[in-house]
């Protein structure tokens, strides 16, 4: 198992086990056929056990693993004639936000999505998938060319959040997200959102109004990053898996809160695990969203949307809440 987590280390060395006593089987001319069987067997109730039981925070481990598919993996294997744009026509272009036009199922749309680096160099040149305020104006530009034109929007949510530094306060980070929010929430086109990794804080939301919002089984979905919860409440961001429970950031978590509509399921162990199989899914899931969104009028499309976020939370007494925690 390539890029194992911690915690998937006992399926690992169980794994490395059969493959050890089956060369060794080979090289000996041995039969450890009925061995080999038994080991296999325990393997595949090891993942099931393993699986079906995690945690907030093993979840939030697998959102973040190295090899799970970026969003440009996802728009090269969802659509095809991909025609990626750059730039906001006011400072630059971010890299840490790609976008164009494309087809989906044939149907002309726009794409945009937060883009993890593959490796060590491109990470550093999408900074980690962390927008600066560029970055969420270029996905404004290609919103409003959308809406322009008639194409339905989809958005690929994977970041730990805006970047925090000195450079994006500077150039109006908050101010930038803000807008953001604004202007998708008037869109008269349809607008679907998949939260494939990580989608923290507001540089996920940037991109996150949407008429139906998405989630892969193991992403994860917060008003803040884990690591930076931690940081405040206990001051050691250490602590992260800890808070990950508390705040309720897996999708069976926000399923139940309404503030998603569906659980795209992933293959065991991950999305990485089967990457082929993962697009299919959120394939058909999109496409059943989309299709009754698209016989919409513009203006039922915006008080859909309005609708959506309006309902999401309740008000409680605070002895009812205190009751629930």
């Amino acid at each position: 198992m390539a890029n194992e987590l911690p915690f998937e280390r006992p399926l690992a060395e169980l794994k490395a086990k059969i493959d050890e006593l089956r060369k060794f089987g080979e090289e000996k001319q041995i039969d450890f056929s009925d061995e080999i069987a038994r080991l296999e067997q325990r393997y595949v109730e090891l993942e099931k056990e393993l699986y079906s039981g995690l945690t907030a925070g093993q979840k939030m481990q697998i959102a973040r693993h190295p090899s799970r598919p970026t969003t440009l993996d996802f728009i090269q294997n969802l659509c095809t004639d991909f025609v990626e744009l750059h730039g906001d026509r006011m400072y630059g272009d971010d890299l840490a936000i790609v976008g164009g036009i494309a087809r989906f199922n044939g149907i002309p749309v726009t794409v945009i999505g937060h883009q993890k680096g593959k490796d060590t160099k491109d990470n550093i040149a999408r900074n980690f998938g962390s927008p600066h305020p560029e970055g969420f104006r270029k996905a404004l530009r290609l919103m409003k060319q959308a809406d322009k034109f008639g194409r339905p929007i989809l958005t690929f949510l994977d970041t730990k959040g805006a970047f925090p530094g000195a450079s994006a306060e500077e150039r109006g980070v908050g101010e930038s997200i803000a807008r953001n929010l604004l202007e998708m929430a008037r869109l008269r086109v349809p607008v679907v959102v998949s939260v494939i990794g990580e989608g923290g804080s507001g540089g996920a939301l940037a991109l996150g109004v949407g008429n139906r919002v998405l989630m892969l089984e193991h992403a994860i979905y917060s008003v803040l990053s884990p690591e930076g919860a931690a940081s405040i409440v206990f001051k050691d961001a250490s602590r992260a898996a800890e808070l990950a429970e508390w705040m309720k950031i897996t999708a069976d978590d926000l399923l139940r809160f309404g503030a998603i509509d569906e659980i795209v399921p992933e293959p065991r162990g991950g999305a990485h695990r089967d990457p082929e199989r993962q697009m299919e899914s959120l394939r058909t899931a999109i496409w059943n969203h989309l299709q009754p969104l698209m016989a919409m009028s513009a203006e039922e499309l915006i008080q859909d949307r309005y609708d959506k976020f309006r309902k999401i939370g309740k008000f409680a007494f605070l002895q009812e809440a205190v009751e629930q925690l």
